[in-house]
């Protein structure tokens, strides 16, 4: 009777056994196969890499199954007492619940995302594999590249001046740039804001696959791009935003000016240095402008003038040319007396004729990086020719069809040229200058042409489409036309008793949100071209404070000057915004 008992115990723990374990596996089965149990797993496995994951899941779920039917055949052979197969069944299933709440070899499974990051852009199509086996290795690693170029927290840096002949290689490598926080992008320097990534020596040699290469000729020249997430210390989204250099602020800084009013004497004019005057405010020169989409590096004189080595800087246009000239000779000199700048002005011709006041422009040459910043006096961009070269009160052909003919001659020894006009054209300066409007050759006799507003719109596209056309063959040059300078007269012009008096800064507003340009004549004009818009129009218009204004070193009365501007002052940022697009 015992044995009977016994035996009859044992059978019916038995089957009390096996029928725990059909249900489990029914259980089990059910629950992998229903999708409700995707709601339910980590971020990181429901974005897993399926290049990798079919081997994987394959792998864990025959050690899954492995260990279960060893399970199963311990406890069908065990005679052991029914409590410890209940605890075998016990740890059979924390076992399996953690294995799949928390999969092994994660690393092959999921993506590194970076902290901060979202998953917004993600779609399955970007990560299924093609199931295709008889893809080759090859285009897997291409494929796992690119992966995981949209995923590597780094920004792929931009040439120093954006043309494929002036960088060391024509394909540059994945940087990242490592910008303290609040810092800015002004003067962009490689070799000191840069830091390659990818250089862990313990990287294993599947990942020792090349570098996305990137074209350096197709990156645009209107921006350094700033991450979404603005906190410097987490890494950046793989989404960016193209930089606005004129949509922004103005922001106070006790890092201004960039040089001193006193000492820039060798490159600053008296009538423009306001350090030298009776003013006594000097609140204008506290601020610099903060791009909405984008920080730019501070201006740096030693990085920038590194950066253009070799390099030729040319500003041609009107006197406000002259102002950013001088500005940014200030700016690359530190306002000191350098005497390893050197005039080469008789290069280019620029030297004081017989009689003149003054020459027709400048050019200096740092003899440290062999950097030439000139400056050519166009007024109106038009190509000026005397009609009788003998007579000095002669006529004087003002050709809107041509760009002057100091660019045209001088162009291929350009490698950055800013152009400007604007303010000289008005009746009164080509009545004064006797300008003689020409186009194909012969004295223009369109009257609608003839207008003020027409000949200079008909001038300003001729000279870009020329310049356009010109820079295919000059693959170093960087063209940038500088839009118009505002005017700031108040109760009359210049004369007829306007003044510009105020001396607080941003008393209308601090910010330009717009996107259009204020100066549409030169925004159309470089529309559809390679020509990149200096666009300060705006950003300008908010610093009425900053002018001559009715200063002067002669103390005359009775004169305002709303037009110029005083250095150190708002050229230097035009300049700030040029440096950060070269």
């Amino acid at each position: 009777m015992k044995g009977t008992n016994f035996h009859r115990l044992k059978g019916r723990h038995l089957s009390v056994t096996l029928i725990v374990l059909t249900l489990t596996t029914i259980f089990l089965w059910t629950w992998e196969k229903n999708p409700f149990v995707t709601t339910l797993r980590s971020a990181q496995e429901q974005f897993s890499f399926h290049t990798s994951g079919f081997a994987s899941h394959f792998t864990v779920h025959m050690d899954i199954y492995t260990f279960y039917l060893h399970v199963c055949a311990m406890l069908l052979k065990s005679s052991v007492h029914h409590i410890k197969s209940s605890c075998c069944l016990t740890l059979f299933l924390v076992y399996w619940v953690a294995y799949s709440f928390y999969p092994c070899s994660v690393s092959d499974l999921v993506v590194d995302t970076p902290k901060g990051s979202s998953f917004d852009s993600l779609t399955p199509k970007e990560h299924v594999q093609d199931s295709n086996p008889t893809r080759s290795k090859e285009s897997q690693i291409q494929e796992n590249e690119f992966d995981a170029l949209n995923f590597t927290n780094s920004v792929v840096s931009q040439t120093e001046d954006g043309d494929g002949d002036r960088k060391p290689s024509s394909k540059i490598k994945e940087f990242v740039v490592d910008t303290p926080k609040g810092s800015s992008f002004d003067s962009f320097t490689p070799n000191e804001h840069v830091q390659e990534i990818g250089s862990d020596p313990k990287r294993s040699e599947e990942s020792k696959i090349p570098e996305k290469e990137f074209d350096a000729s197709n990156a645009t020249n209107s921006s350094v791009p700033q991450m979404e997430d603005g906190d410097a210390d987490s890494k950046p989204s793989s989404k960016i935003k193209d930089c606005n250099y004129s949509k922004g602020r103005w922001v106070a800084d006790s890092r201004r000016p960039l040089y001193s009013g006193f000492q820039c004497k060798q490159w600053l004019s008296e009538m423009w240095a306001c350090r030298l005057m009776q003013r006594t405010d000097f609140s204008f020169e506290g601020y610099r402008w903060q791009p909405e989409n984008c920080k730019m590096l501070e201006f740096e004189k030693s990085a920038f003038l590194r950066r253009m080595q070799d390099r030729t800087i040319a500003f041609i246009g009107d006197s406000l040319g002259r102002q950013q000239f001088q500005s940014l000779m200030c700016m690359a000199s530190g306002g000191e007396w350098r005497e390893d700048i050197i005039n080469v002005g008789k290069e280019y011709g620029l030297v004081k004729a017989r009689g003149a006041i003054r020459p027709d422009g400048w050019a200096y040459r740092f003899s440290n990086t062999n950097t030439t910043i000139l400056y050519y006096w166009s007024a109106s961009l038009a190509d000026l020719e005397p009609l009788n070269i003998t007579d000095k009160a002669t006529d004087v052909a003002m050709h809107l069809d041509r760009a002057p003919a100091f660019t045209r001659q001088f162009l291929h020894r350009f490698d950055v040229l800013v152009l400007n006009t604007g303010h000289h054209w008005n009746r009164g300066k080509i009545t004064a200058n006797r300008w003689v409007m020409y186009v194909n050759g012969k004295p223009l006799k369109d009257r609608k042409l003839l207008e003020i507003g027409n000949a200079k719109n008909f001038t300003v596209h001729s000279v870009a489409r020329w310049l356009d056309s010109q820079l295919p063959s000059h693959s170093r040059l960087k063209a940038f036309f500088r839009t118009i300078s505002p005017r700031h007269f108040r109760n009359g012009d210049w004369n007829t008793g306007g003044n510009c008096d105020n001396t607080t800064p941003l008393t209308g507003g601090s910010e330009i949100s717009q996107d259009e340009s204020s100066d549409p004549v030169i925004a159309a004009a470089v529309k559809g071209t390679k020509i990149t818009l200096l666009d300060i129009t705006a950003l300008s218009d908010l610093r009425d404070e900053g002018h001559i204004s009715r200063y002067s070193v002669k103390a005359t009365t009775g004169v305002n000057d709303c037009l110029h501007w005083c250095l150190p002052g708002i050229p230097d940022t035009w300049n700030e915004l040029l440096s950060a697009q070269v």
